[in-house]
């Protein structure tokens, strides 16, 4: 007998038994196949979080309604570019520096699995995104199963509490403890009004340019995937004109990436050069699309009525009440009434392009979660750390959790919730696997080291201002450093996290825009003096310090456009135009100034000889010394910063660094009660 045959028998009874077991936990009596976590959807966000579940071994299928993954990205954006950046070349070789500016690769430990394998293009082609994700799933050998779609989910009592059962369109059930809900927006925003059957959707639209030569149209929508519509057909149109109820926003403006971008803004220079294609605001509601009854009435200035079959724009208060008809008089026009109405000629069409909404309808009402008070109700309503709203075990992902940062940063989008999704991924290891938030543990002397290398490189708040942000614990000595947390569930963090708060504190760094409204193009818009650095209107790093985690009701009541409450202590970085906050007297020397408020230590580093004068003249030498120079694990040499040592003073030990109370002698470049101002320093040198 061949020696290795029983190997080969132990070997498959070992197959067979894990398969069963395999298939006793998947595939109940009845067909239910049953998991820990039910991802749905295989875009980005889905995706994304199939990759944490993965590396952390965990039992999770992802749920794909079509043949392979990003199925929304074969279809739009329809004129078929990205508007999301590609810089490959960043002159740096920091890989998490990089993902500042690779605005569609997804987060993974392979350092070259990247959006730029498929195209180096800086506005890449559309079709490029499925092929790559394609590329992740079977690189990383993520779990998706294709052709399932789900069109109901309940959720049922549980011997856990709650679990969720979703039914595809072959009656089958997926039944999950986590439901993991990334399905994006795909259902067009309508708005309804008389005539609204007459208008085309952006999704069935032709995008051959030929097919609107010499023809007016009007755009319903102002936003990219508007003005992406008319930039595709302007040069053939005779006129396009956009009609919105509010005005233009400029994403350079507003920075939120959601706005309209300069590469699909053509349309704005033949509006402002009056070339005759226009801008034009009112409320959809109150509109109305009609087709002119033939019944020979002329129109005001005896002009004829034009050819069978255009569109005429009027509005509800000059038509008949209870119409239920589309077709409307010569009297009906706004036309008749007023002679210079800005869209008083017929269109050829009328394209509607409003965007998208989350599919509501497969859920029914014990898994629903609610309409988002933003956004017009189009997003499904989140808590802080992204769980629907009164559907716990239930989490939104990706664009559809954008109502928790809708306009403000960048949740919507794939370089905004590759972050939120690792976040959620710490919830989830947290609550269900007692795993606490990562955290990396160091010395009080190392803290200021560890936030210039973050604010210098980090890209999770980078990105995600404002609302993903670092939570540093002080411990006295030494401090936690916990990186991207949800800065608005602060109030849960311990519960969240796993991680307590001592009596020392907590400081949290966050990236924030100035919230003055200014000309982003004009003279003086950018902020160069350190002792003004809460003026800046860039980008820039804040720190907020708290002696103890803000409640519930403070972060209601939190300032207007704040996004944190107030704080014992503020300080900003004055914002840099090459976002490289390393300047040692406009960055460096401030930022310790604060930190040493905030630790009550002295946190200049020193060197040998200074150490040494130090540990003979002082009780307690600087901390620095303590734990570098006094347990032998040696310092630099130099004698430059020996006079520091006589100017410092006695530094207080580690026992008075966690005394309560307020500080005798506070600088004056440090904001107590929130006041926003840090400037004022007196330099060492």
């Amino acid at each position: 007998m061949d020696p290795s045959f029983p190997c080969l028998i132990l070997l498959i009874l070992i197959g067979c038994v894990e398969c069963a077991f395999e298939n006793h936990h998947h595939h109940h009596h009845n067909g239910t196949r049953r998991y820990d976590y039910c991802v749905l959807g295989a875009g980005p966000a889905g995706l994304q979080m199939g990759y944490f579940l993965s590396k952390a071994k965990r039992d999770y299928i992802i749920l794909e309604r079509n043949s392979g993954p990003g199925s929304f990205f074969n279809k739009y954006p329809r004129h078929r570019r990205l508007i999301s950046i590609n810089k490959i070349h960043t002159g740096r070789q920091n890989r998490e520096f990089n993902l500042r500016h690779d605005w569609n690769s997804l987060l993974s430990d392979k350092p070259d699995l990247l959006f730029q394998r498929v195209s180096g293009e800086f506005y890449p082609p559309a079709d490029a995104f499925p092929l790559y994700l394609s590329m992740y799933v079977e690189e990383l050998g993520l779990k998706v199963q294709y052709g399932v779609d789900i069109g109901r989910i309940r959720a049922v009592p549980s011997a856990t509490g709650r679990s969720y059962i979703l039914t595809d369109q072959h009656a089958s059930d997926y039944t999950c403890s986590v439901l993991l809900v990334a399905t994006g927006l795909w259902v067009p925003q309508t708005v309804e009004f008389v005539g609204s059957d007459l208008v085309e959707g952006y999704e069935s639209i032709s995008t051959n340019p030929e097919d609107y030569k010499n023809q007016a149209v009007l755009i319903l929508g102002k936003g990219n995937s508007a003005f992406e519509t008319a930039q595709s057909i302007m040069g053939r149109a005779s006129r396009v004109h956009m009609l919105s109820s509010s005005p233009v926003r400029l994403a350079w403006q507003t920075h939120y990436v959601g706005d309209l971008r300069a590469v699909n803004n053509e349309l704005i220079d033949t509006y402002q050069l009056k070339s005759l294609d226009g801008l034009v605001e009112a409320r959809l509601e109150k509109i109305v699309i009609a087709q002119r009854k033939e019944n020979g009435v002329r129109r005001s200035g005896g002009r004829k009525t034009a050819k069978k079959g255009q569109l005429y724009v009027t509005l509800n208060k000059y038509t008949q009440e209870e119409r239920n008809s589309s077709d409307v008089t010569g009297e009906e026009l706004p036309g008749y009434h007023i002679d210079n109405f800005s869209m008083r000629k017929p269109y050829d069409r009328v394209i509607r392009c409003l965007g998208f909404r989350f599919n509501f309808s497969i859920f029914d009402s014990s898994s629903c979660p609610p309409n988002s008070e933003n956004a017009k109700g189009r997003l499904p309503g989140v808590t802080a750390w992204y769980e629907g709203k009164d559907t716990p075990g239930l989490f939104v992902l990706g664009t559809a959790a954008h109502s928790r940062d809708y306009r403000s940063s960048a949740g919507g989008f794939v370089h905004g919730f590759r972050y939120t999704a690792r976040a959620v991924h710490h919830v989830l290891e947290r609550r269900y696997h007692s795993n606490w938030w990562p955290s990396t543990k160091l010395l009080t002397t190392q803290l200021q080291s560890w936030i210039l290398k973050r604010v210098g490189e980090a890209s999770g708040p980078y990105q995600m201002f404002e609302v993903l942000g670092d939570v540093i614990l002080l411990r006295g000595s030494h401090c936690e450093y916990m990186e991207e947390f949800p800065i608005q569930a602060l109030p849960q963090f311990s519960s969240l996290s796993g991680h307590e708060i001592s009596s020392h504190g907590l400081m949290v760094l966050v990236m924030q825009y100035g919230k003055k409204k200014i000309d982003y193009l004009g003279r003086g818009r950018a902020q160069t003096d350190w002792t003004k650095a809460w003026k800046s209107n860039f980008l820039h790093p804040v720190l907020y310090y708290y002696d103890k985690l803000p409640t519930e009701e403070e972060m209601k009541l939190r300032p207007h456009g704040w996004p944190l409450p107030r704080p014992k202590a503020i300080h900003h970085m004055v914002e840099d135009f090459l976002t490289e906050w390393e300047g040692p007297i406009s960055h460096i020397q401030p930022l310790r100034r604060f930190l040493e408020h905030c630790v009550q230590t002295d946190l200049r580093a020193f060197y040998a000889e200074s150490c040494f004068r130090a540990s003979l003249t002082h009780r307690a030498p600087p901390l620095f010394c303590q734990q570098g120079y006094l347990k032998q694990q040696g310092v630099s040499h130099n004698g430059q910063l020996r006079q520091y040592v006589h100017d410092a003073g006695p530094t207080p030990t580690e026992q008075d660094a966690g005394k309560s109370g307020a500080d005798p002698a506070f600088p004056n470049y440090l904001a107590q009660a929130g006041a926003s101002v840090s400037s004022g320093l007196k330099l060492d040198f």
